[in-house]
């Protein structure tokens, strides 16, 4: 079985890592790149860095930034942000990142993914989804959040799936910085449909709320953000419970 992944998140606008709850009311939580190499020092597995407001405002994410980060990692280091053709991510990934990951342009043109998966590698592409639960229901949402559609996410994920994505990233935005735990019936179905990884996101909040996503949601890995900017949970005490509670993990 392969070791579950820690990763922490940073959301970042105007060059600042941001949190919010739902997608909304964010502050301040710091600069990218000292809590980047805070992280892969304390142990993370991986990094995210996801430029919330690219595609609202209409621009590429910020490669400078991004080239600052990675020269502070030696941990595999995923960004997103307004990424919809092959030139950006050749950009991205020559400016340090190890995978990029697309939501909004990949709704607009699914066929981006498989393109951009016999480019790059599947390994390379990871496609994020943000749902919300309406109607007893879960649908895609894109713009950072901003925009439904019709989408069912269920359906995406298995489109996206057979579009040659290599992993899915699934944000809750019912759970989103409400720290009452993951979507872990959503979470569940899809690791269970799908052979490629999910990295779950959206309700960390205490260390159960982690085990609970490994067992009953069958995710891959798990992503968090404003428990480990604030300081909640240290990345090595989360490790050491999960290995206590037998879950796989790199210590």
């Amino acid at each position: 079985m392969l070791a579950k992944r820690i990763i922490p998140c940073l959301d970042v606008k105007d060059g600042r890592t941001v949190k919010g709850i739902n997608f909304k009311q964010l502050r301040d939580a710091g600069d990218p790149v000292e809590l980047g190499a805070l992280y892969a020092e304390q142990g993370a597995d991986e990094l995210t860095f996801l430029d919330i407001s690219a595609t609202l405002e209409e621009r590429k994410t910020f490669a400078q930034l991004v080239k600052q980060i990675a020269q502070n990692v030696n941990i595999p280091f995923t960004v997103g942000g307004g990424i919809s053709s092959i030139s950006q991510v050749n950009t991205l990934l020559e400016a340090g990142a190890d995978k990029i990951t697309i939501n909004s342009a990949a709704v607009n043109n699914p066929k981006l993914i498989n393109d951009l998966s016999k480019e790059f590698g599947s390994q390379c592409i990871v496609v994020a989804i943000d749902t919300k639960f309406i109607n007893n229901e879960w649908f895609v949402y894109t713009h950072g959040g901003t925009r439904s559609t019709p989408i069912k996410t269920l359906e995406w994920a298995k489109q996206i799936y057979n579009e040659g994505a290599g992993e899915i990233l699934l944000t809750s935005m019912n759970h989103d910085g409400t720290k009452n735990g993951f979507a872990l019936d959503i979470t569940n179905k899809i690791s269970e449909m799908l052979t490629i990884p999910v990295i779950a996101s959206g309700g960390a909040g205490n260390l159960e709320h982690f085990k609970d996503v490994f067992t009953k949601g069958k995710a891959d890995a798990a992503l968090a953000a404003s428990i480990f900017h604030f300081k909640e949970i240290e990345i090595l005490d989360l490790k050491q419970y999960l290995q206590n509670q037998n879950i796989e993990i790199r210590l």
